[in-house]
């Protein structure tokens, strides 16, 4: 398979704090430091999360804007930047939406649950409209198989937008054992091919479930939000080395950040 192969850096997620590695980055500086170094080893883009003084996860736009800012100046636009607006039971789906309007970025992640929870679908459906207006790459996090048939039905009813999407099926949990391989093959089953999946896998065994994922046409995103070892179980020193790793666990070509935005853009054609 030659199609460019997408890896997105998570650096930091919600929960974690330096307490559970020492370069895990909290402050613009710092995920500017971590965008440059990932960038090198073979990112195409970085998924932000922004904390608050106590360290907290926080949906604030003034701190993405000065994350964004920080990384732009030492990356420029070789990484696509993500923002999320991941509720980590604190936010609602209204301030959720609320955040994506503030800030009209270039990518967001959206989970489909917390932005179209069952039966309050409509303003979810209108922000996709919004995104799609402002040309924002969103990327939709599936938490199981019933997502992908549950989104297929949204699409189906035009409440998200037609043809492939970008999803994020993820695999494992904060708490347990991390990913499992009757996950995999419950998204690939459900047909998440059919759309433009980047994979995520909670546990040690991140970059073997980045290898399959990839095998089928898939994508990675990896780093500390997720897992903080290497391969070989070591822990790793930063979230560059667990890129570069997972750069080398598939021949297919490095994706740029253009490469991702052209996928993302007209994902049947990616």
């Amino acid at each position: 398979m030659t199609r460019p192969f997408a890896i997105a850096v998570a650096p930091n997620g919600a929960r974690r704090t330096k307490a559970d590695h020492p370069a895990l980055p909290m402050t613009a500086a710092e995920l500017a430091g971590t965008a440059e170094s990932a960038l090198a080893a073979g990112a195409a883009m970085i998924h932000l999360h922004v904390r608050g003084a106590d360290g907290g996860h926080v949906l604030d736009a003034g701190l993405y804007r000065e994350a964004e800012a920080a990384i732009r100046a030492v990356t420029g636009d070789a990484l696509v930047v993500q923002v999320t607006t991941e509720a980590v039971g604190r936010y609602t789906p209204a301030e959720q939406i609320s955040l994506v309007d503030a800030l009209r970025p270039e990518s967001v992640s959206l989970a489909l649950r917390e932005i179209m929870p069952e039966g309050g679908e409509s303003a979810g459906a209108a922000l996709f409209e919004r995104m799609e207006e402002w040309g924002t790459l969103h990327q939709i996090i599936l938490y199981d198989a019933a997502d992908v048939a549950r989104l297929e039905t949204l699409q189906r009813r035009g409440l998200l937008p037609e043809g492939p999407l970008a999803i994020l099926p993820v695999m494992g949990r904060y708490s347990g054992t991390g990913a499992e391989r009757a996950e995999l093959d419950a998204y690939l089953a459900a047909g998440i091919a059919r759309h433009a999946f980047m994979l995520c896998a909670f546990g040690p065994q991140e970059a073997a479930f980045m290898a399959a994922g990839a095998a089928h046409g898939g994508h990675a995103r990896v780093g500390f939000e997720n897992n903080l070892h290497l391969p070989d179980g070591s822990l790793a020193t930063d979230n560059a080395a667990i890129v570069a790793a997972t750069a080398r666990q598939t021949m297919r070509p490095r994706a740029t950040a253009e490469d991702l935005r052209r996928l993302w853009r007209t994902p049947a054609n990616g």
